[in-house]
């Protein structure tokens, strides 16, 4: 028989087993959580893409080159006069709520493409979009 306030012998080992249990546990509650915590809480209406819809539509197409040509539709036009000519192109009957689309040179700096698109919105342009090029599997 052993004495009760004998001393027992120290504990060389470390018990892994809660903490493997805790770990597994806060991996559950991570794996739980993790979905909810990439959306935002604040709601936000996303647009809808449109694609062959702004094609089919009536247009006014405001075209600058890569050295800095502009023009409106058909029409050459300079810097001075693209407002006061785009103005008079919404102002004709069934242009009112037309699609003003820019299509600028992929080499043409942005601020040109910044001052053409501020321009088409003190003309009174309701609707303003820049045209841009799919990517087919031919190029490369």
């Amino acid at each position: 028989m052993r004495l009760s306030g004998e001393r027992h012998g120290l504990i060389a080992k470390i018990n892994v087993v809660p903490l493997i249990d805790v770990c597994l546990v806060l991996v559950i509650i991570l794996l739980v959580t993790a979905p909810m915590m990439v959306q935002s809480d604040l709601p936000v209406d996303l647009p809808q893409a449109r694609t062959r819809e702004a094609e089919d539509e009536r247009n006014v197409s405001i075209t600058l080159s890569a050295n800095g040509d502009l023009a409106v539709d058909d029409e050459r036009v300079s810097r001075e006069t693209l407002g006061p000519t785009l103005h008079l192109r919404l102002a004709e009957k069934g242009n009112d709520d037309v699609l003003v689309v820019v299509r600028a040179d992929s080499n043409a700096p942005y601020v040109a493409v910044r001052e053409i698109l501020d321009q088409a919105r003190a003309a009174g342009a309701q609707r303003v979009a820049i045209a841009t090029r799919q990517k087919t599997e031919v190029e490369r």
